[in-house]
């Protein structure tokens, strides 16, 4: 694998570089200097070559192949076997053969190197025999343990095939690392087509971080190809970067106006963006069935493949804004299902385990919400897009989960009086009557259940009470006097009851004979009167 002559020498002692140089000078009668200073593909094409000497060409291979640069020693070797012709059987055409294989192999191309190979192959055996020269007999041994490294990469290749076309996607990933392996070994470059094979391996992975630097690697070896101009783009669709997702579609369909996949791309990412902002924009001003059936839509065109990573970031925020909308619509079942989704796609979104906490606190899973929030400061504080509000907010929220876990451990208040945590003070006085009414013993009610509801409303009435008791302090700590706004109120009979919302009956005598309440004659007959529609028996 030496270059010859002058060549030799600083190739020898890892000078490639000049090797290189000294040969194209040899090709083309240019300078060192001026071979520096112009790029390898115009000295090929220069009008100046006249070197017709193939072993300038295969030793230039030669020094390339140990800079690294396989390619251009592919072309190196192409153009000596082209002088020599495809009759020779020298042993320069033996040498230049199995140089040409060896660079094939390193960029990955087995197919053509077992091409190169065999041709090889049958130029040793139709010489006089493998071992009528030493440099013979080298070349065929060399040529027979190369076939055989390329035989076991492009068995590899095969698998990743097969395995890909089963969705086995651990085999597929495990052949196509075996291929990177072999070709890393001969400090080679990979083939583009592994290079897509690997980003769509991430997606289905949902490994988006890595599925971008693979494409961002795809792109950068082969800047003006439409494909990996729309793989890119699809990578970030399904990340949630929209616009410069476009942006790529856009210059892929520049460079081919006719390529599908663009075209279908394009049209999808444009549905999808129009549909999330219709439904965020029908959010903000409370349509939230509407904004629910937009984000559905705009999920529909989605979709959920395996070979898109079950639908990406994308997929995520928009279930997240979905499970909300839902969760608003009191819809806590769907909205749950709908949250679990959105973080099975991204596990660390705080909005999304925010909003899964509040449906948890709903459905009085206190445990669930509890971690659900603690989770959400975890990842709000990692995270750059949270603010400090946001993380105070949580914390805020966390403390009202743990108090309803210890509330729900004891008395909830609110759930006796049966009104929700945010109540006014006349919809907590409401609640009270309705249902001292309706545990009342004097109409057949439990006694203990009518001192729980009174309970209920002496805390909850008393605006610095119930502040107490929403932040979580312990029932003994209200005092003694807890009952004391409601003078004896579990003992007081229904004249009373009455007297305490109303200000006063025109006398007792007004509920005398209450036989079933019969002869109130629908509370006409009670001093002050107005009151007839107040309750109903």
């Amino acid at each position: 694998m030496e270059p010859d002559e002058a060549h030799a020498a600083p190739w020898k002692s890892g000078r490639y570089q000049e090797a290189a140089d000294l040969c194209t000078e040899a090709i083309g009668g240019l300078s060192s200097a001026r071979v520096r200073k112009v790029s390898i593909p115009l000295i090929l094409s220069s009008t100046e070559l006249n070197g017709q000497e193939p072993s300038y060409w295969t030793n230039r291979a030669a020094s390339y192949m140990s800079l690294k640069k396989f390619h251009p020693a592919i072309s190196d070797c192409q153009q000596a076997l082209f002088i020599l012709g495809s009759s020779s059987t020298s042993p320069l055409a033996s040498k230049t053969l199995l140089r040409m294989a060896r660079c094939q192999y390193a960029v990955g191309s087995t197919t053509a190197a077992l091409a190169t190979l065999s041709r090889l192959l049958a130029l040793e055996v139709t010489s006089d025999s493998p071992s009528s020269s030493s440099s013979s007999s080298s070349n065929y041994t060399q040529a027979v343990q190369l076939k055989q490294k390329i035989l076991a990469l492009d068995g590899h290749v095969k698998n990743f095939e097969s395995a890909y076309k089963k969705r086995d996607w651990g085999m597929a990933r495990l052949a196509l690392d075996k291929c990177t392996q072999a070709v890393d070994a001969e400090g080679g470059e990979c083939p583009a087509e592994w290079r897509v094979w690997k980003v769509e391996l991430e997606l289905v992975r949902g490994n988006w971080d890595a599925a971008g630097i693979a494409a961002n690697e795809a792109l950068r070896t082969n800047a003006n190809s439409p494909d990996a101009l729309v793989l890119r783009g699809l990578v970030l669709f399904l990340g949630g970067k929209m616009a410069t997702a476009l942006q790529h579609i856009v210059r892929a369909l520049q460079l081919d106006p006719g390529h599908e996949r663009a075209q279908k791309l394009r049209k999808r990412v444009k549905e999808v963006e129009r549909l999330k902002e219709e439904g965020n924009v029908a959010f903000k001003q409370s349509r939230l069935e509407e904004a629910v059936e937009k984000y559905g839509e705009a999920l529909e065109k989605i979709g959920a493949s395996e070979e898109e990573g079950k639908g990406g970031q994308i997929r995520a925020t928009l279930l997240s804004n979905k499970a909300t909308a839902l969760f608003k619509l009191n819809e806590n079942e769907k909205a749950l299902e709908a949250a679990d989704e959105s973080l099975e796609l991204s596990p660390r979104s705080f909005k999304a385990l925010r909003t899964r906490a509040r449906i948890y606190l709903n459905l009085e899973k206190y445990d669930a919400a509890i971690a659900d929030f603690k989770s959400a400061i975890k990842e709000a504080s990692a995270e750059g897009s949270a603010t400090d509000a946001d993380v105070r907010a949580l914390r805020a929220e966390l403390k009202k989960a743990e108090v309803a876990l210890k509330r729900s451990k004891t008395k909830d208040y609110y759930k006796i009086l049966g009104v929700h945590k945010e109540c006014t003070e006349v919809e907590i006085k409401k609640a009270y009557r309705r249902e001292s009414l309706k545990h009342h013993p004097d109409k057949g009610g439990d006694e203990e259940q009518f001192k729980l509801v009174s309970e209920a409303y002496a805390i909850l009435s008393d605006s610095q009470k119930r502040h107490r008791y929403d932040m979580g302090e312990d029932e003994d700590g209200f005092g003694d006097d807890m009952m004391g706004g409601m003078h004896g109120m579990p003992h007081m009979d229904l004249t009373e009851l009455f007297t305490q919302f109303h200000g006063g009956f025109s006398g007792r005598g007004g509920m005398g004979g209450m036989g079933g309440m019969g002869g109130m004659g629908g509370m006409g007959g009670m001093g002050g009167g107005g009151r007839r529609g107040d309750f109903q028996f």
